[in-house]
């Protein structure tokens, strides 16, 4: 049997990174871990092709070739979704589809023939049962059940394409505990955070370093510290000591809830085990609306100052920030503004409020008849897909404020330079000065600080940086080049967005 596996195309977005890719000779930032954990799945004497449509293109010849063209999506990638299913359709090749979008959406595509819908763990061996025994395949398997992921075989990493993306990606656990009323995860993974044994992650870790991969390692998990107990008392020490052997191969990024924070013990494990940044929704600084949204792990903290303190710590925090509660009024703006700037989260991810199905946002909104339309999957394309509260209109014009504040240059390397400076630099792994390295410094230099607008600011940011962090210096440069790709996705041209 030959499976083609098919990962769509991701639109130019916030979390695409593509215009800082061209800065270390890169395509993607991470590969599509959910398909390669699936066909690990498969027997093993399949032969099995993966296609990512955002490292690679599509040839009339890898659809010829498969029996069945596997595909899993999310929201923001339907309108690649739409071009695969048709070239399949042509080439009268069955589709097989599971993954987030279609889970969700499976009544939006009559084309395709199977759908493995909710975990693959559970609904995938029914698909397979059906074909060893030479029964017609159903076209619909669910679950309302939730995964055994100790069961969850080692993703398929060989049959990545691995120099052509910036970070590898692994899953340690599933589910949240929090239920933040704008968040699909629990309605798809549970409240329940399940995870992996300690033996299996170190399993999969052993993978990419045979594989020859060196550097960042993203642990795709909602909430990394979910259950915090079996991190401490396992995961965390076994990953420390799995580095220590290996010489600290990988760097890990992650995401966690604001909590973390109120836990130095746990801090300093993940540094020792090598982590160096995490994600956080902050949402916003203003307490009405964390409580319009059921934020209660944001409740009643002083959230400056828990950024600050994780910074301090040694972990570097990129966060989540959000427009357009009911009870945001017109000073929500210069608020997001200023707490974005004096807290140093150089990758703001400033989005304005939407709904995704099968949430309670959604489904309150629906009530109250404001829905309009379903969510993009693309927080920061300017859509909404309600009627909010505040004035439309004051509300773009708001969000667009934001934007022009937090990502022209001035600011923006003002922030990094305020995050420099909270920041204590606690990595275990010191990296050699790579050929690829200097080469991306000079694209730097020539694209961010010759050819762009802004190139002043760079300059007096990369001596600032040379006077006063010179140990931070791939850092800094690391943030220059996001800083560059953000202005890009948001069309921001001087001091004006357009």
């Amino acid at each position: 049997m030959n499976i083609l596996m098919v990962y769509p195309k991701y639109p130019d977005t916030y979390w695409s990174f593509r215009h800082a890719m061209r800065f270390i000779s890169k395509k993607a930032a991470v590969p599509p871990l959910g398909l390669i954990t699936v066909s690990a799945m498969l027997p093993a004497t399949w032969q099995k092709k993966l296609v990512d449509l955002n490292v690679s293109d599509l040839l009339i010849s890898d659809i010829a070739w498969a029996d069945f063209v596997f595909i899993s999506a999310m929201y923001v990638q339907r309108e690649s979704v739409n071009k695969v299913i048709k070239e399949c359709v042509r080439q009268k090749k069955k589709i097989v589809a599971g993954g987030p979008l279609f889970t969700q959406d499976f009544n939006d595509y009559p084309e395709i023939d199977h759908f493995i819908l909710n975990e693959a763990e559970i609904t995938l061996p029914l698909f397979l049962k059906d074909l060893e025994n030479g029964n017609s395949p159903e076209r619909i398997y669910k679950t309302g059940e939730y995964a055994d992921i100790t069961l969850t075989p080692v993703p398929d990493y060989h049959l990545l394409s691995m120099k052509t993306y910036a970070s590898i990606t692994i899953q340690v656990s599933r589910g949240c505990p929090f239920a933040c009323d704008f968040c699909e995860i629990t309605s798809l993974l549970g409240h329940k955070v399940r995870m992996k044994n300690t033996t299996q992650i170190l399993n999969e870790l052993d993978t990419l370093y045979q594989l020859n991969w060196r550097g960042p390692v993203f642990i795709v998990d909602d909430n990394f510290i979910g259950n915090k107990k079996e991190i401490k008392d396992n995961l965390l020490p076994a990953m420390t000591e799995w580095m220590q052997i290996h010489d600290y191969p990988f760097v890990f990024n992650t995401q966690t809830s604001i909590n973390i924070a109120d836990d130095e013990e746990l801090m300093s494990m993940m540094i020792n085990a090598g982590f160096i940044s995490t994600f956080i929704g902050i949402e916003t600084p203003v307490e009405e609306s964390l409580q319009d949204c059921n934020k209660v792990q944001n409740k009643n903290r002083d959230l400056l100052q828990s950024v600050i303190k994780i910074q301090k710590a040694g972990i570097q925090v990129s966060g989540g920030f959000i427009v357009g509660f009911d009870s945001d009024s017109s000073n929500v703006f210069q608020r997001q503004i200023d707490f974005i700037q004096q807290s140093g989260i150089v990758s703001a991810m400033v989005g304005l409020l939407n709904a995704p199905k099968n949430t309670r946002l959604y489904q309150r909104l629906e009530s109250e008849n404001r829905l309009m339309d379903d969510a993009t999957g693309d927080n920061t394309d300017f859509s909404m897909n309600f009627i909010p509260k505040m004035n439309s209109q004051e509300l773009l014009k708001g969000y667009k404020t934001i934007i022009q504040n937090i990502y022209t240059t001035k600011p923006y390397y003002k922030r990094i330079r305020r995050f420099l400076l909270n920041y204590r630099n606690k990595q275990i792994r010191h990296e050699k000065i790579e050929f690829s390295q200097v080469l991306s410094f000079i694209k730097i230099i020539i694209i961010i600080g010759i050819a762009n607008k802004g190139r002043r600011e760079y300059w007096k940011f990369l001596i600032w940086t040379i006077l006063r962090r010179p140990g931070s210096f791939t850092d800094a440069m690391t943030f220059a080049v996001y800083g560059y790709h953000f202005r890009t996705v948001f069309g921001i041209r001087g001091n004006n967005i357009y």
